[in-house]
């Protein structure tokens, strides 16, 4: 197989266990004809490619960092990312979980890739925003993903508000993430400030083998036990 130049949006696991329950063999056949990568992570992304393939050689590729501490308003410095495809080598995004550029580091890199013209190719992956939407019973046709919410207790409430809202007038699930360290308290939060009839789904190692996507009224999660203390988790809220 010969890779077309271009940009490749790699997805990886949300959870360990092996590759071939949530990724296709395709993808490992790009990973093995990719030299240059721009990573979220440079350990994760080692760790992920040796996963994909013992016999790749590590050293002989390059490794771009792109995450949450990169000015992406320096648009010449990920112009520059994106230089081998100018030169007839493909590029691929991988993220430290999930999919590359969904809630995650890659889009403002797959906008300028857009913009010259390269072509970008989505490989098919897990993303935890699909899957625990497909697995809550809501709203799966309108729904919006608000990403971590406020710490600011005031703050916070006033965006508790904006999402009852949008269940009530729009019909729109409202999904969200927390600092996983701060998951049971979220849960808290939410049955003490909001309906007792409003229904959360809380979706837990999602493809791990702890798996667990549970939907209750908040009044169920009031008496309920639970602890996805440092679990990574993803919240869904819907009427």
């Amino acid at each position: 197989m010969s890779l077309e130049v271009g940009l490749y949006l790699i997805p990886t696991q949300l959870s360990e266990g092996p590759l071939e329950r949530v990724l296709p063999a395709y993808n490992t056949e790009v990973v093995r004809q990719v030299r240059f990568f721009v990573v979220e992570s440079l350990r994760s992304a080692r760790r992920f490619l040796k996963k994909c393939d013992r016999e790749i050689d590590i050293d002989a590729l390059t490794f771009n960092e792109l995450n949450e501490h990169t000015d992406v308003r320096v648009t010449a410095a990920l112009e520059a990312l994106l230089e081998p495809i100018g030169r007839g080598e493909p590029v691929a995004v991988l993220s430290d979980a999930g999919c590359p550029a969904v809630a995650d580091p890659g889009a403002d890199l797959v906008a300028i890739a857009q913009r010259k013209g390269y072509k970008v190719f989505p490989l098919v992956g897990p993303s935890s925003i699909l899957m625990s939407l497909m697995a809550s019973g809501f709203n799966g046709q309108r729904f919006a993903f608000e990403g971590y919410l406020p710490i600011d207790a005031q703050a916070r409430q006033a965006r508790f508000k904006e999402m009852v809202r949008r269940i009530e007038r729009e019909r729109q699930t409202q999904i969200f993430i927390e600092a996983p360290y701060r998951n049971n308290q979220l849960i808290a939060d939410l049955t003490q400030r909001l309906s007792p009839a409003m229904r959360l789904c809380v979706a837990s190692d999602i493809t791990g083998e702890g798996q667990t996507i549970v939907t209750r009224t908040l009044a169920e999660w009031k008496q309920a036990k639970y602890d996805y203390h440092k679990v990574p988790t993803i919240f869904l809220l819907y009427q």
